[in-house]
């Protein structure tokens, strides 16, 4: 990650990044991820730089203009945008919003900031448990109920074992838990819960 003069001279200093609404400030940052087009096609990515406004990206120039792709970062999650720029070898979103899912993004892009600047550990979000308890029900919005296995969970999410592959932002409930698909990967979803929930409840559940 290239800092900034001021961000270098000071590099034992955390960083904040701010929703300020005037003017967004653009990091680099480098991650992989996945995005997925209008017409439910999905590509792998890599982020080249981002703020709370918007985001840069490598990938297919398969994009138009004013086009509705969903993004998932396994450290930042689902982020939903607009096509504003086609690059050479990728192309700009623009965040659709809202003020609280900003104030969120914030918040992470400034852990994730921190974490490169002070050399701390590259670590998920959030501790993940790896249940011995594992079938649980994932219930969908047309009333099915799949059984399935859970991988790993944590207080912000699970990943699921499944062949069900429901378009990512279906909103669906784990068990008891609700939440939202954000990533299909090779063995079944992953899923961000709605609210963050308690370590220690999540632990006598699922062991």
């Amino acid at each position: 990650m290239t800092l900034t003069t001021a961000a270098a001279s000071e590099r034992a200093t955390p960083t904040r990044v701010a929703p300020d609404r005037r003017r967004y400030r653009r990091v680099e940052l480098s991650l992989l991820g996945r995005y997925m087009r209008a017409n439910h096609e999905e590509h792998h990515c890599r982020l080249v730089d981002i703020s709370v406004g918007g985001a840069n990206l490598q990938g297919p120039l398969t994009v138009e203009l004013n086009e509705t792709v969903i993004v998932y970062f396994d450290e930042l999650g689902r982020l939903e945008g607009v096509v504003t720029r086609r690059l050479p070898d990728g192309f700009a979103i623009e965040f659709k919003a809202t003020p609280r899912k900003r104030e969120k993004l914030a918040e992470q892009l400034t852990w994730l900031i921190n974490r490169n600047i002070l050399g701390l550990p590259d670590e998920r979000r959030h501790e993940r448990i790896i249940p011995t308890k594992k079938e649980v029900t994932l219930h969908l919005p047309n009333g099915a109920n799949i059984v399935c296995s859970v991988i790993d969970v944590s207080v912000g999410g699970a990943s699921i074992t499944t062949d069900a592959r429901p378009e990512l932002g279906t909103e669906i409930v784990l068990g008891r838990l609700r939440g939202h698909i954000v990533r299909h990967h090779d063995t079944g979803l992953g899923i961000e819960f709605t609210d963050l929930q308690n370590h220690s409840a999540l632990q006598r559940h699922f062991s």
